[in-house]
C-alpha cells in the first residue's frame, strides 16, 4: 500500500472506520510522538515538577508532531502531482533540457 493510500482511506473493505491503533500500527513515526507526549503528561520520567516545564514540554512535542505532519502532507501532495502528470500523454517531466538559454545581445553597459 503506498503512503497517499495509507492516510486517504481509513475505512476497512467492511466498511466500517479504523480504530486509532490501527491507523497508528501504519505511521510508527506518530506513534512514537504520542506516546512521547504521554509520557510527558503521566509524567514518566519523573522530572517534571511544575506545571509550566509540563506545558513546555507538550507544546514542543505538538509543534514537532505539526511540524513532521505538515512535511508527510507535502510528500503526499508531490506524489499525488507526480502520478497525475506521470500518468498525462504527452508530459515527460524527466527529460534533460538541452537549452542553453536566449543569446546575449551584445556587452551590457
Amino acid at each position: 500500500m503506498s503512503e497517499r493510500e495509507r492516510f486517504s482511506v481509513i475505512e476497512t473493505a467492511s466498511g466500517r472506520k479504523r480504530s486509532l491503533e490501527e491507523r497508528l500500527k501504519d505511521l510508527p513515526e506518530v506513534r512514537a510522538k504520542f506516546e512521547r507526549m504521554l509520557d510527558v503528561i503521566e509524567n514518566a520520567a519523573g522530572d517534571v515538577e511544575k506545571a509550566a516545564e509540563a506545558e513546555r514540554r507538550v507544546i514542543e512535542e505538538l509543534r514537532q508532531m505539526g511540524n513532521e505532519a505538515l512535511h508527510g502532507w507535502a510528500r503526499r501532495q508531490q506524489q499525488k502531482k507526480e502520478e497525475e502528470f506521470d500518468s498525462k500523454s504527452g508530459v515527460n517531466r524527466k527529460e534533460k533540457k538541452t537549452s542553453t538559454g536566449t543569446p546575449g545581445l551584445g556587452k551590457s553597459r
